[in-house]
């Protein structure tokens, strides 16, 4: 049975990707979604309103994750921990390095792979800019959620306000809940290493991250359940985009530097130089007379002396 490939994720030979290039477009992209997610700030009441939102349609289709997984990392610290080291770091190790491996190990792979990665992050980006989004943590303590990583800001870098460094939390969009990117990247990851990984344990790891991740991005109280499936609406949405927007990418590059097509020579072999002419297949040119013009009839070849060859004139 032929093995298929999943869409958006096709081979792409034709273009030849060199870091040099490619490192500026990850940052560019990597710039926008700090930007984005830094200026997307949207009114606190509002984004309070779409958290409380959230937690109703939780209720009425009788989902809570949330509660039960932030009280058991509150209460237990050897959770609880980890757990707020991987929300504030692992998206920007394992993602990055997901990115290089495919680079330079799974080349023919890795253009798709990307433009579907550069593709949903851009979508959650304008989900940040229409729905800015107030996660459990920052709620009132009546709603019952705990912000872990305030809880546990001495063991880590981060401070009370966000997974930023201790006094940068002001430079980060707190309200950047929906979707949540943390589980569309950890997806993206989970895809690659389950498809290209080759091994069983790059399989394992493929499932493992991304659930993990979204118990964490829950337990932390950071994220809501339906942030964490829109973050894999997201990506889904972006892995059927990806191959549009690469073809959209090809004819921008077209424009901009195009190529000289190669000079046809129909149907017969081109001639070399003098009346040298290469046929398909051949390695060394075989001395042959010119095209004919229109009405000739051509000259006839030189061939190897043997049966039925003219006795050359003495």
């Amino acid at each position: 049975m032929p093995q298929t490939e999943i869409p958006g994720t096709e081979v792409a030979p034709r273009t030849r990707l060199r870091w040099w290039t490619e490192l500026p477009l990850i940052l560019l992209v990597y710039g926008c979604y700090s930007a984005g997610r830094l200026l997307a700030r949207g009114d606190v009441t509002t984004a309070v309103d779409h958290g409380l939102a959230l937690l109703r349609v939780e209720k009425l289709l009788r989902l809570n994750a949330e509660h039960p997984l932030n009280r058991l990392f509150t209460r237990e610290p050897w959770l609880g921990v980890p757990a707020d080291f991987w929300y504030a770091s692992l998206h920007y190790l394992v993602t990055p390095a997901v990115l290089i491996w495919l680079f330079r190990s799974r080349a023919p792979f890795y253009r798709a792979a990307r433009t579907w990665l550069m593709t949903s992050t851009f979508i959650g980006l304008i989900g940040f800019t229409l729905m800015p989004t107030c996660p459990p943590r920052l709620l009132s303590a009546d709603h019952g959620f705990v912000d872990t990583m305030a809880q546990y800001s001495s063991y880590g870098w981060w401070g009370g306000e966000a997974s930023a460094p201790r006094g940068m939390g002001g430079m980060t969009n707190q309200y950047a809940a929906m979707p949540s990117l943390h589980v569309g990247w950890a997806l993206w990851c989970g895809v690659m290493l389950w498809r290209y990984g080759g091994t069983r344990l790059t399989k394992v790891l493929g499932v493992a991250y991304p659930l993990l991740t979204a118990l964490v991005v829950m337990g932390t109280a950071n994220h809501y359940f339906l942030d964490a499936a829109a973050g894999v609406a997201v990506m889904a949405v972006g892995l059927l985009l990806a191959p549009r927007v690469t073809r959209a990418a090809d004819a921008v590059r077209s424009r901009l530097f195009p190529r000289v097509a190669p000079v046809a020579g129909g149907t017969r072999s081109p001639i070399v130089s003098a009346g040298c002419q290469t046929a398909a297949g051949e390695r060394i040119p075989r001395q042959r007379a010119s095209q004919p013009g229109p009405g000739g009839e051509p000259d006839p070849a030189p061939t190897d002396a043997g049966e039925g060859a003219a006795a050359p004139a003495r």
